[in-house]
């Protein structure tokens, strides 16, 4: 029986390279998206050419009943849940200053970003402690891509800066709460990275990163932060647990 891995946003941008890796690696995948299926046919279909094996379920990572049908189909269709990728996430409809943000945008950046990934989280992190001692060979992980904006404040979007730091923390609470059960959890914070939602911000960033924003004078592409998925899906980082890899160019280093 293959291993099986679920992960949010998987049809597009950074969560279908995920998809794709984890599927060349052997295992099934279980994706849960927003948009209707039709809509992400041919991205599915990339995923497809490597395995057969995969569900896709519609729905909300905000939704409560949306997170409790995907982990249900994730059990149905396979019987085990060995990694769950929290990559999903929503920015404010409209950007507004600090002072200007509303109570609406507030709520639904936080819902999906943070109450639903909490809530998904923790979830599967009770499927997975049912499994242990039944599965053989069964090392769970619990991976969390966040993003540079943990850490670094925009002000015309506060509502997704402290929704991207809370997943931060989260994931400190569950690398606690789950070492000694034998699950690990990890972090991904990645930086500018190439894909559909930041096609509207290519100019800004082409020029700030010509000027020696990054150390690596490059975009980040999605295959980028899948490597580094990879890695801690390997077992290989056996000992570590709680740690947040950044998948930035070198951004966090604050260079002057």
């Amino acid at each position: 029986m293959n291993k099986a891995a679920a992960i949010t946003g998987g049809a597009r941008g950074i969560g279908l390279a995920i998809s794709m890796q984890l599927a060349s690696e052997g295992y099934s995948i279980a994706i849960l998206g927003t948009s209707p299926e039709e809509k992400v046919k041919d991205n599915l279909e990339q995923i497809r050419a490597i395995t057969d094996d995969i569900v896709y379920v519609q729905g909300s990572l905000g939704d409560a009943g949306d997170r409790k049908k995907f982990i249900e189909a994730v059990l149905d269709r396979y019987g085990r849940l060995d990694v769950l990728v929290n990559n999903a996430g929503v920015a404010p409809k409209k950007r507004m200053d600090l002072l200007e943000t509303t109570e609406e945008s507030f709520d639904y950046v936080l819902g999906v970003n943070l109450k639903g990934t909490f809530f998904l989280t923790q979830a599967a992190a009770n499927v997975m402690l049912k499994a242990m001692n039944k599965i053989p060979d069964y090392n769970p992980v619990i991976i969390t891509i966040s993003s540079i904006s943990e850490y670094t404040a925009s002000v015309n979007r506060g509502e997704y800066c402290i929704s991207k730091a809370g997943l931060g923390m989260m994931t400190k609470l569950f690398a606690d709460r789950l070492a000694d059960e034998g699950i690990l959890v990890y972090e991904i914070r990645p930086g500018i990275i190439r894909t559909d939602m930041t096609s509207t911000v290519k100019d800004k960033y082409n020029k700030l990163i010509s000027e020696g924003l990054l150390p690596f004078k490059r975009w980040g592409d999605p295959q980028d932060v899948a490597d580094a998925v990879s890695v801690l899906c390997s077992g290989k980082l056996a000992y570590c647990t709680g740690q947040t890899i950044d998948v930035d160019g070198g951004f966090h280093i604050r260079r002057l």
